[in-house]
């Protein structure tokens, strides 16, 4: 089984803020001591953070809840409760992280430490001491702490490297990486020998050094899921420059010329944008008879598809088995590197909104329906988030809440619906008499 994993769906969940508490001083000489409940303290983030030592999504195979600690509950003497560690979870580099309901975007994490809040704890509730006002000055009254925030997300690696390889299985492409860098790529005589993406660092004679990534071979029908299909085309997202390696020799029985064609119509075919990038056509096998020959009818019919002003890819014929030509062709790819800038991975369209935390007053405080059984049933986040901060172990809580309710236009809005007295009303899994 490969150790390789660049796909992954979790679900992270925020701690819980704690619960605020309902307290009142007792001392004996202290007269008339009043409320001192203190507030809960916060939940937890959930964190991610970039490790570039990290290579793959792996940890993220079996492991796939991540859940942060909820903060402490309010103590007397008006002692707020700690807030909660914030969870830490590690990601490799270049890890596209999305939201998986809506599809959008979160964050793109390519920098080494970079850090991103995917999931957000909750605020803790208020003790009793925050509610003493000059009408009520020993309220009863607490709130339990908000909820985290609870979300799934997909995960996404796409291998940070400047130049990618790229080519049908078996011309070269192993070869050639194992030879320009340290990295020791698995070669064999067969197809698919790369089954996973494979990097490494080139360093030119005259200094200069780029990452070049080593992709898993292409077939015809790559974008419709032949072959390795789509697994390993995102990875070329993030390239800045295509070498387009094509086996010469024709050893496989293939002409070279429609091998190129087909390669790019993939590339074209899942992502048009990956034709933006500039190509450097790497005519490998060199030292093969019939190469030479094979070249010029390649550049032939390569010319023979350009327009008269049209600038034609630069091909370098090297041998990777010689090492023929590569230090002109590393030169070369350095230097076009250096005039290339960034690209743009994602369009504003693809990018979640950024987050707000409050409530938009657009957006209706609740939503009233039937149930089956003939139960009115409320929902809507404010009003949920409002249920699940009460604290019903007190009755001046409920009576605040009750409040609430009939302050958000509830009592209206259920009778104008038809609830008459005595209707049942259900919050969640909590239910309580409709009063008229």
């Amino acid at each position: 089984m490969s150790m390789f994993l660049d796909t992954a769906k979790i679900q992270v969940k925020a701690g819980k803020g704690g619960d605020g508490m309902v307290a009142f001083r007792r001392e004996k000489y202290v007269p008339n001591g009043g409320p001192w409940g203190g507030d809960g303290g916060r939940g937890g983030d959930v964190i991610f953070v970039v490790d570039e030592g990290l290579r793959t999504l792996m940890d993220f195979r079996y492991n796939r809840h991540f859940k942060a600690q909820s903060g402490e509950k309010g103590m007397t003497k008006g002692m707020h409760g700690r807030g909660a560690e914030d969870l830490i979870v590690r990601v490799p580099q270049g890890t596209t992280v999305r939201d998986a309901e809506t599809g959008k975007v979160i964050t793109d994490l390519i920098e080494h430490g970079q850090r991103f809040i995917v999931a957000h704890g909750g605020r803790g509730g208020r003790g009793n001491i925050r509610f003493a006002t000059p009408k009520n000055p020993a309220p009863e009254i607490s709130e339990n702490g908000e909820p985290g925030q609870e979300r799934e997300l997909l995960l996404e690696l796409k291998v940070l490297a400047d130049v990618g390889l790229v080519g049908f299985p078996s011309v070269g492409k192993s070869t050639l990486l194992s030879v320009i860098t340290s990295a020791k790529p698995k070669i064999g005589a067969y197809h698919f020998t790369t089954i996973v993406p494979n990097l490494g660092m080139v360093r030119t004679q005259s200094g200069e050094s780029f990452a070049v990534a080593d992709l898993p071979g292409l077939i015809e029908g790559a974008s419709q899921g032949v072959g390795l299909g789509t697994q390993f085309l995102r990875h070329i997202e993030r390239t800045r420059v295509i070498l387009h390696v094509i086996d010469m020799s024709a050893s496989e029985g293939r002409d070279p010329y429609e091998d190129y064609l087909a390669i790019n119509k993939e590339l074209e075919s899942y992502n048009l944008r990956l034709m933006e990038r500039p190509q450097i056509i790497v005519a490998n096998k060199m030292d093969m008879p019939d190469s030479a020959e094979n070249l010029k009818e390649f550049k032939k019919k390569l010319a023979a598809n350009y327009d008269e002003f049209e600038e034609l890819p630069q091909i370098f014929p090297i041998s990777s088995l010689t090492k023929q030509g590569l230090a002109t062709l590393l030169d070369a790819t350095a230097e076009l590197l250096d005039k290339t800038p960034e690209f743009l991975l994602y369009e504003e369209s693809d990018m979640e909104d950024e987050a707000y935390y409050g409530f938009d007053e657009e957006t209706p405080a609740f939503e009233i329906s039937r149930d089956d059984d003939a139960t009115w049933v409320l929902s809507g986040d404010k009003l949920e988030k409002l249920f699940t901060m009460t604290n019903f172990d007190r009755d001046e809580s409920i009576m605040k809440f009750s409040r609430q309710l009939r302050g958000m236009g509830v009592d209206e809005a259920l009778r104008a619906r038809g609830a008459k007295d005595g209707d049942l009303v259900r919050i969640g899994k909590f239910e309580f008499e409709f009063v008229d």
